[in-house]
């Protein structure tokens, strides 16, 4: 039976109940072409160099920021020096035979002069003219190449340690990428947001020349072990071999002791074995030898300068006056990893409980049925590479900050997988809210930290006390109140806001202050107002941070009282405020005047006139009775300023 057509209904421009589904449709089909793999890999580079390059770069560069902080403590200073006088004894080497380190023919005097430019002034490391043993050349090496590049300033002598550092973030990302896809871009991310890494990678020093490489170096002997690809073995070697060129034997003990914890846990045996490449010892050893084997033949007291005082008898004793307690690096360690340190600590213990559940199942002999996550020896092998050098170091009789700095990548890994491991169940509220106070931590003593270093009290002014205690509430509650609104996906963007803000805050607003009280480059500067490069410069009982800082940016040695005497030229003179007594006992029968008051660091800078020059005019307030010194009186005290202290940031 046919039926009757009904007549057709007009349709409903809004029918009930149908925008919803329509939304979500949109909304899933929109997620799904941001997840297309040609659109989010770009979009994750483009993320990574943004955010990346923003937190290593800011504050360290004139043109990004400014380069707000000068060299502070003693190292930075030291070390950008001996890079300085290297580069200039290299230069004068090479146009003393008009050469470059390539030849420009391969005629035999060509070949000689090529050689002689390359092996000048970069073999041993030089401070003030005399040989300097206590670390290798590789820091050296590249802050010659960014100073021929860029010039000598204070901003290029960090520019090694920034570009390790942005190396090492890159690597972390593809690694992540290829085995553990995912958790890439947050472990990339992690890692460059965190106090350690935005530290280190603004330093003038051998920390993350060794961290950097060794790190990459540790990553790609896995990526051997997952695939069983020689290929892989070659960071191991070559990225080794640079960090040993940085440090020294250290490097490569900690690699061998890590992998082979790893293979007795394991009890595969056969990865020492196969481990040992040929290609890659050559390369290792040829990376390697030809500077130990140059500069011990140059400086014959090498090796026991540099291996036996400053890496062996520095471990077993207390000589360079570093000695801190066992627990010390417990605490540098969840410093370093702020604002992660909850989740970091989090991500650690799931990793140790996911290798003993792994270990487990492996000695029963049932291989890996009904377990997720066994046979995955990646969260093992994070986890003896961060804690085994944490340990290591707490035996050490000098501890300083940056040893523990190879702990810190394998940390920041676990926590991006582990936050993309539980990215459906989402943060406990526990654990969420612990973050967010961290956050709020970290945000509350960064901002009182100038009111600090300027007044120097614990107990700021109400004003500041109020406005840090409601910044850290309200990162706190946008923090936590984002990550239960939008789930994991967002801990990582929710959390770089207060690194973000925190670092233009310091480096931004408060840089000048930082500068005034922890480097001595507006010292420096104030300096140059009144005596010119070139004039004779003296200290008294300073502190080994403005003394090698005084010498890179005036680029001279300072004479020093205790040691050197007094000059008998006409000098400036900086000594600290109150000891108008020592000065007093070293300048008897001199003419001096006071230039001005270094008040950000307790400092006075004078001129002393020579002792052959017919005083300019008298200075009734300051000149001293024109008396014969006794014989107790004519021989200054011993001088105190070179003994080793550690400076206000060891």
């Amino acid at each position: 039976m046919n039926e009757i057509p009904q007549p057709a209904e007009s349709p409903d421009p809004n029918p009930a109940g149908t925008g919803e589904p329509q939304h979500q449709a949109r909304a899933a089909w929109l997620r799904h072409i941001l997840d297309h793999p040609f659109v989010k890999a770009p979009g994750e580079i483009i993320v990574l160099f943004g955010v990346g390059l923003f937190l290593l770069l800011f504050g360290l560069i004139p043109h990004f920021g400014g380069d707000q902080i000068g060299l502070v403590g003693a190292d930075e200073p030291r070390y950008a020096q001996v890079a300085r006088e290297m580069l200039t004894a290299h230069d004068q080497a090479c146009g003393a035979v008009h050469a470059t380190m390539f030849p420009r023919s391969l005629r035999l005097q060509d070949l000689e002069n090529s050689y002689h430019c390359l092996t000048s002034g970069t073999v041993t490391p030089i401070l003030y003219g005399q040989p300097w043993l206590e670390k290798p050349a590789l820091y050296y090496w590249r802050a010659m190449s960014f100073f021929r590049e860029f010039g000598v300033s204070d901003w290029s002598a960090r520019l090694p340690s920034f570009s390790g550092a942005g190396f090492l973030v890159l690597l972390i990302f593809l690694h992540m990428r290829r085995f553990r896809p995912g958790g890439h871009l947050d472990a990339a991310l992690i890692t460059c947001s965190c106090v350690a890494i935005i530290s280190f990678s603004r330093g003038a020093s051998t920390d993350m020349q060794l961290a950097a490489p060794f790190c990459i170096g540790m990553l790609g002997w896995y990526a051997w072990y997952e695939t069983g690809k020689k290929f892989w073995l070659f960071d191991l070697y070559f990225f080794g071999a640079a960090a040993t060129l940085a440090k020294g034997p250290v490097a490569p003990f900690l690699a061998l002791v890590i992998i082979f914890l790893f293979v007795a846990l394991r009890r595969e045996w056969t990865l020492l074995r196969r481990t040992i490449w040929l290609p890659g010892v050559i390369l290792y050893l040829v990376m390697v030898l030809p500077w130990y084997i140059a500069v011990q033949r140059r400086n014959p007291t090498f090796v026991r300068q540099f291996i036996l005082e400053h890496n062996l008898e520095r471990f077993a004793t207390n000589r360079y006056q570093h000695h801190q307690p066992v627990w010390y690096y417990a605490v540098v360690l969840l410093i370093g990893l702020m604002p992660w340190t909850i989740l970091g600590i989090r991500a650690l213990i799931d990793a140790i409980q996911i290798s003993i559940a792994e270990w487990r199942v492996r000695r029963k002999r049932v291989r890996y049925l009904g377990h997720s996550r066994a046979g995955d020896a990646f969260p093992e092998f994070l986890v003896l590479w961060a804690i085994f050098p944490i340990v290591f170091f707490s035996f050490s009789g000098s501890k300083l900050p940056g040893y523990i700095l190879p702990s810190i990548p394998p940390l920041t890994i676990l926590t991006g997988d582990y936050l993309y491991r539980i990215r459906r169940t989402g943060l406990p509220p526990w654990l969420r809210w612990s973050h967010a106070v961290l956050c709020a931590i970290l945000v509350f003593i960064l901002a009182l930290a100038p009111q600090h270093m300027k007044y120097e009290t614990l107990v700021p002014s109400a004003p500041w006390l109020i406005a840090a205690g409601l910044s850290a509430v309200l990162i706190a509650m946008l923090v936590s109140w984002a990550i239960r609104r939008f789930g994991i996906a967002q801990v990582r963007n929710v959390t770089l806001v207060p690194v973000i803000g925190s670092l233009i805050f310091l480096l931004g607003f408060e840089g000048h202050e930082l500068d005034l009280n922890y480097s001595a480059r507006p010292l420096a500067q104030q300096i140059a107002q009144y005596a010119p490069a070139g004039t004779t410069l003296a200290v008294l009982a300073v502190k080994r941070d403005m003394d090698y800082g005084l010498a890179f940016y005036r680029n001279q040695q300072p004479i020093h009282y205790g040691q050197d005497g007094v000059p008998a030229q006409e000098h400036i003179l900086v000594v600290r405020s109150n000891d108008q007594a020592d000065l007093d006992r070293y300048l008897t029968g001199r003419i001096y005047k006071p230039l001005f008051l270094y008040e950000s660091q307790g400092l006075e800078v004078y001129k002393v006139y020579a002792r052959t020059t017919p005083p300019p005019a008298p200075i009734p307030t300051l000149t001293l009775p024109d008396t014969t010194p006794s014989d107790s009186d004519s021989t200054p005290p011993p001088d105190t300023s070179d003994d080793p202290e550690p400076s206000k940031l060891d």
